[in-house]
């Protein structure tokens, strides 16, 4: 069983502490940023920053899903989601870029072991950058 990553970037025309308030933002920036990918999105505590507990189901693929329970820890320039369900962590980073900010999602799991682990290795990042682009170009329009 193999570390399994994905990881997207964007440059977001806003300055680094507006974005951050934004990803940390799970009451009202989150739910519209995310794509149809995402279902029965709810803040369960909190609802900006560290100690915030946010759920959801993530439809990988039409058979693939994931129940996230996401506890969130805000420090620095990171927001990161751990998943009480399992070994998933997303980070997002924020840092200064020219008059803008670079946000990177970047999204960890210990994936299976064997001939399912190569696979999942190969093409669950792939689709994950996908899901993690639209998230992130839905940040970028919703702070333009």
């Amino acid at each position: 069983m193999g570390q399994v990553s994905a990881s997207s970037s964007i440059t977001v025309p806003a300055d680094p502490q507006r974005v951050l308030a934004a990803v940390a933002d799970y009451d009202t920036v989150r739910p519209r940023i995310l794509s149809a990918h995402y279902r029965d999105y709810r803040v369960v505590e909190g609802g900006k920053g560290t100690g915030t507990v946010a759920e959801w189901i993530l439809q990988a693929t039409e058979k693939r899903q994931r129940n996230v329970r996401a506890v969130v820890t805000a420090a620095d320039s990171t927001v990161t989601e751990k998943d009480s369900n399992s070994t998933l962590v997303n980070t997002w980073t924020v840092s200064p870029d020219g008059t803008g900010s670079t946000v990177t999602l970047l999204t960890t799991w210990n994936g299976a072991g064997g001939v399912k682990g190569i696979f999942e290795g190969i093409f669950a990042p792939l689709g994950l950058k996908k899901i993690q682009a639209e998230v992130l170009e839905n940040l970028k329009n919703e702070l333009a």
